[in-house]
């Protein structure tokens, strides 16, 4: 199969990724005594750092909804990707490469930190952005 379908492939993924972690995280709600003393925890106690003051629970916002947009331009590299290799543009071959290890650490960090359902995601991520990388090839040239 052609890289570009591979990419696209990635691309989509990674933006069902980005809309699945974006409602998981905004909706995440704990369901014991323990988990919403933690949760209010987070969201009262302050920290400055120079003249601004934040919350624990502002950084985990933060940090959350940084990944989502992480995701989102994650979808948009793998869709152009796809539309380099579909050029011949063998410039898509390392940067597949660099998805694909990245996904291996998200699967990594997945496991260790997280669930099994994005480490699987971060897999099948990972195997797809090793295939489109892999199936980049050069344009072919015709006499003209």
């Amino acid at each position: 199969m052609r890289a570009v379908v591979w990419f696209r492939a990635a691309a989509v993924l990674m933006l069902l990724f980005a809309v699945g972690h974006t409602y998981g995280f905004l909706a995440f709600r704990p369901d014991t005594a323990e988990g919403r003393a933690v949760w209010e925890a987070m969201n009262s106690v302050r920290l400055s750092a120079g003249r601004e003051t934040f919350s624990y629970g502002g950084f985990y916002t933060g940090f959350g909804l940084s990944i989502s947009a992480f995701d989102v331009f994650s979808a948009w590299l793998a869709w152009t990707l796809g539309s380099m290799a579909g050029a011949g543009e063998m410039r898509a071959r390392p940067i597949g490469w660099a998805m694909f290890v990245l996904q291996c650490v998200g699967f990594v960090l997945s496991l260790r930190y997280f669930s099994i359902v994005p480490a699987v995601l971060s897999a099948v991520a990972a195997l797809l952005f090793l295939v489109a990388a892999v199936s980049v090839r050069p344009a072919k040239i015709t006499a003209g």
